[in-house]
């Protein structure tokens, strides 16, 4: 039998990597790990998973077609973990790297009902920043 514990990692095809690598790192605090340019593949460590950026026009990026267009995504949405938990200081720091629409809500994830926000990295890709369940009878009003 399987049995999931966590993302391992998550692969993004973009156009545009260095801007990618700046947003990662910048406003997520991702930090790169690996960069094998012959492949066009940059990985960023996230905690203790990987973000693997692809270049579309890369030797990995090619076999998969054309990038992603405002018709299609590669990707729904994924959910990073984020520890430790402070809502007003991460709008706080979005909000200096000019991401103004985001909204915390209360979402159900991985350990039960808690707080959440959706973003949207510079090649469209939806995020979630998730936090940890709330508290017994807490509830995000």
């Amino acid at each position: 039998m399987i049995k999931l514990a966590a993302i391992d990692h998550v692969v993004f095809r973009v156009k545009d990597v260095a801007a990618m690598i700046r947003f990662y790192e910048d406003v997520l605090g991702a930090k790169v790990e690996r960069d094998v340019p012959e492949f066009g593949l940059v990985q960023l460590r996230a905690g203790t998973s990987l973000v693997d950026l692809v270049d579309v026009g890369g030797k990995i990026g090619r076999q998969k077609g054309a990038a992603q267009g405002e018709q299609g995504q590669n990707v729904d949405h994924v959910c990073f973990r984020v520890l430790p938990w402070d809502g007003d200081a991460i709008m706080a720091h979005l909000a200096r790297h000019g991401i103004k629409n985001a909204q915390i809500a209360s979402r159900y994830g991985g350990e039960g009902q808690g707080p959440s926000i959706y973003i949207t990295d510079p090649e469209g890709n939806d995020l979630e920043l998730k936090g940890p369940p709330w508290p017994e009878g807490d509830e995000l009003s």
